[in-house]
C-alpha cells in the first residue's frame, strides 16, 4: 500500500499506476491534465506510471465558458 496526495489530499491505495487511480477518483472525465511531481505528464504515459510512496499528482479538470 503506497500513501501518496491526490490534489492536496492525503491518500492510501493498493494501485500500481497514476491511471488507476486517477479513474478510481473519477478524475479523469472530460478533458484534463495532470501534474505528477510538479511535471506535466502526458495521459498517454499515466497506465505506466507507476506510484511511488509520497508521490504528488494534481488533476485539474477543464472547464469551458465565457
Amino acid at each position: 500500500m503506497s500513501t501518496i496526495s491526490v490534489n492536496g489530499k492525503s491518500l492510501q491505495t493498493t494501485h500500481q499506476t497514476v491511471q488507476l487511480v486517477i479513474n478510481e477518483l473519477g478524475l479523469s472525465q472530460g478533458r484534463y491534465a495532470v501534474e505528477v511531481d510538479g511535471e506535466l505528464t502526458p495521459k498517454s504515459e499515466l497506465a505506466q506510471l507507476r506510484l511511488v510512496e509520497g508521490m504528488n499528482i494534481e488533476v485539474v479538470q477543464a472547464v469551458g465558458g465565457g
